[in-house]
């Protein structure tokens, strides 16, 4: 059965380098990709596909780790072309192996959208990555609008993947304990999955959906915490005076994945939550990588009939990933 992981990062150098030498590039997070998990993130050649080969993943949909490029102003802008560009001649060289999600600089609305326009179109990226806030700006903030509106028209997902919480936050809730278990405490520990969680929550509450009812999201980790409550979320239909009730936004507009988390039991309150047509297949390369053939092992053992499994390792992403 072909396995697609569709959450699967990448690092190149020039960004490595940006976020090193630019004004506010390194949110904290540059440390969290040392040694072998930063040559993993560089390399998008042989080492990498023998690690798919070995895991027993069949297609990698690259895209950039996390914060990507919203903290770099004007010179995200240009380095999302050059990052796209680089990512459209890897899958050139692999087809079979390799898809890719766009990079957008969403500092700068109209330009993410022009770049989002031009990847899909020109380069054949599936879709973008989306890393939520820019600065203090949430994703329901109107600098958004132009990526969420091209991205409906041109009928492709958009994946919100974690960003480190503010500062603010990270000292009221993710600080005392000293500075390595701060970082992780408010990145891979937790904080990274309530802040991603919540900035789905702002896309719902803001409209984005009512707007653009067409457009696809992705969550990943199993949906960032929001489909565990689900129950009250829904209360949020009392005040919120949207056009539907919230859990229809989940089931309509959610798509959920693993991001290496291979767990039965997460996976079957993804299908309760969403059903088993919204449910995807990934890796988190190379942060959860584990040998012996995990990837492959895990979904083969999973207590679902053929039809879902099928879905669950490729036939979702197939369909949501052709466009119209």
């Amino acid at each position: 059965m072909k396995i697609v992981g569709v959450e699967e990062h990448v690092l190149p150098h020039a960004v490595k380098a940006a976020w090193s030498t630019q004004p506010g590039g390194d949110d904290g997070t540059l440390s969290l990709n040392p040694g072998v998990i930063g040559e993993r993130l560089a390399d998008l050649g042989n080492q990498r596909l023998a690690l798919m080969d070995e895991t027993g993943i069949d297609v990698q949909v690259l895209s950039l780790t996390t914060p990507g490029l919203n903290n770099l102003g004007t010179h995200g802008v240009d380095l999302a072309r050059q990052i796209n560009d680089l990512l459209a001649e890897t899958v050139a060289a692999n087809p079979s192996r390799f898809q890719a999600l766009a990079v957008l600089a969403s500092g700068n609305g109209d330009a993410a959208a022009r770049e989002l326009q031009r990847a899909v179109e020109d380069l054949g990226c599936k879709g973008a990555i989306l890393y939520g806030r820019v600065g203090d700006k949430n994703l329901d903030d109107a600098i958004f609008e132009p990526t969420f509106a091209c991205a409906a028209e041109l009928g492709v997902p958009l994946l919100i993947h974690p960003q480190i919480p503010q500062a603010s936050v990270r000292d009221a809730y993710y600080s005392g304990f000293g500075a390595p278990i701060d970082l992780a405490l408010s990145t891979f520990g937790l904080g990274w999955h309530y802040e991603a969680g919540v900035q789905f929550v702002r896309v719902v509450l803001g409209g984005v959906f009512d707007r653009h009812p067409g457009l696809q999201v992705i969550l990943g980790h199993w949906g960032e915490l929001v489909i565990f409550y689900l129950e009250r979320l829904a209360m949020l239909d009392r005040v919120c005076g949207l056009k539907r009730p919230f859990v229809d936004y989940v089931r309509d507009n959610l798509y959920l994945t693993a991001s290496g988390m291979f767990s039965p039991v997460y996976l079957q309150r993804a299908i309760e939550a969403v059903g088993p047509d919204r449910i995807l297949f990934s890796t988190d390369f190379p942060y959860q990588y584990r040998t012996g053939g995990d990837a492959r092992r895990f979904v083969e053992g999973l207590a679902l009939d053929d039809a879902d499994k099928a879905k669950f390792a490729h036939g979702n992403w197939d369909r949501l990933s052709r466009r119209p």
